[in-house]
């Protein structure tokens, strides 16, 4: 069994499905589990109605309800889906109004939340159901909730991992029966109450890999728009190249540190079973991609460079921290307390600098910590992150790395305890010059 995900625009519109199906197609032999996402941008569209409801802005929820309810019929229809694709837009549309109508300018439960937002996987799973079908390629569908099982966090579900497996396991045996595939949906999940949750933003990869573990895949597949992981986002950077392969631990440093190519708890399930994940393009399927293992198939090195553009750094300073055990302890209690993740960590006898994302709230940790430091925030900076393994014995990577921003304030250095990364911190006007650089020094002298 393999299983095989498709990301938003590997199923954007018919002509998209016609390649993903023509893909799975390929592969019946293997008895794919196949996992798909919401068609391009519709999640930020239901996130977005839901922003109208609580604003009670009827009207305007509708309409884009109305847009999105034509779009899928337009899918449903170029794809050959039938009356029975159509059947799932229409019915879910349909609810989606119902919703809108008793919810608009009056609180909605993260529950509720949860289950409208949700909408978009099931008419994705449902008209690219039909479109195999249609294709001759026998196929049921399943519904997601049967199998991912969470904690009762709704907007943002913990897998409960012994459910998960036992559940998927007994639902995938149920239903592999008498078919060429089988589809379900990335993302959506439920509580073991049988509650509607979701995976948080990104969660169809975490699906997949979830999915694929409790089932002893052979190998997970995820399907994108890019020729797997290169040595640099090509948006920015011009001369990347592929990877070929990387490890499961420089995979998730990567996702972490801002590469968008993976969810960043994607490799989490595959490593206890050391399943191999594929990233693979859906507009390129004869692309080798990249392939994440054990890192004792992986030689050492540079990787890739990933950035997060937008980011604050927060200097705390106090002569009380010097030779004061529990300091370094009451400062992230603050951060703890106050709900505030923090990245990077850097730190000196007097002084400790972090950073956060630049859509964290920091006003409380900020005032918390002033009562016993001085503290200083820097907006609009950026970090940037070489990334491989064992990073610590490459040559001359702190002359690369310093000769290549000889030119740019650097506001913080942190290197990754595990080895897998080197980061630095600068002015946000000055990331892309600053990864072409660093670029140019790694990967194209």
């Amino acid at each position: 069994m393999i299983v095989m995900k498709f990301g938003g625009t590997s199923v954007a519109d018919a002509a998209a499905m016609t390649r993903s199906i023509g893909i799975v197609e390929g592969k019946l032999k293997q008895k794919p589990i196949v996992v798909v996402s919401a068609c391009a941008k519709v999640t930020d569209s239901l996130y977005g109605i839901l922003e109208l409801v609580a604003a009670g802005k009827k009207e305007e929820a509708l309409k884009i309800t109305e847009g999105l309810k034509q779009r899928h019929l337009t899918t449903a229809e170029e794809l050959g889906a039938g009356e029975e694709g159509a059947a799932v837009v229409l019915a879910r549309t349909s609810w989606m109004s119902d919703f809108i109508e008793k919810h608009c300018g009056s609180p909605v439960s993260d529950m509720d939340k949860a289950h409208f937002i949700s909408m978009g996987e099931y008419m994705s799973s449902g008209i690219m159901c039909h479109g195999m079908n249609a294709r001759g390629i026998k196929t049921t569908w399943i519904d997601a909730r049967r199998m991912v099982i969470t904690d009762s966090e709704h907007m943002c579900g913990t897998p409960d991992m012994e459910k998960l497996a036992v559940a998927t396991k007994a639902v995938i045996d149920a239903e592999y029966k008498d078919v060429d595939a089988v589809i379900t949906q990335g993302f959506i999940s439920s509580t073991a109450d049988g509650e509607p949750s979701i995976l948080g933003r990104g969660g169809s990869d975490y699906s997949a890999s979830l999915i694929g573990a409790a089932v002893d895949a052979a190998r997970i597949e995820i399907w994108t728009d890019v020729d797997g992981v290169r040595t640099a986002d090509p948006r920015i950077v011009e001369n990347t190249v592929g990877i070929s392969k990387l490890s499961y631990e420089e995979a998730a440093e990567l996702a972490y540190l801002g590469a968008k190519v993976l969810h960043p708890l994607t490799m989490e399930p595959a490593v206890p079973k050391s399943i191999p994940l594929f990233v693979l393009n859906s507009m390129n399927p004869s692309s080798e991609g990249t392939a994440v293992m054990s890192k004792s198939c992986i030689f050492d090195g540079v990787k890739s460079i990933s950035y997060k553009e937008n980011i604050k750094v927060i200097s705390i300073y106090s002569l009380k921290m010097i030779d004061t055990p529990g300091f370094m302890m009451k400062v992230f209690s603050v951060f703890a307390n106050d709900g505030v993740s923090v990245d990077l960590i850097s730190s000196s006898e007097a002084s400790i600098t972090v950073t956060v994302d630049k859509n964290q709230v920091i006003d409380k940790v900020v005032e918390d910590l002033s009562a016993f430091a001085t503290v200083r925030v820097n907006d609009d900076k950026s970090q940037i992150s070489l990334v491989g393994k064992n990073i610590i014995g490459v040559r001359g990577l702190l002359s690369k790395t310093f000769g290549a921003l000889v030119d740019h304030k650097i506001y913080m250095i942190s290197q990754g305890a595990t080895y897998l990364n080197l980061s630095v911190v600068v002015d946000r006007p000055e990331l892309r010059t600053a990864l072409c650089r660093l670029h140019k020094a790694f990967f194209e002298n």
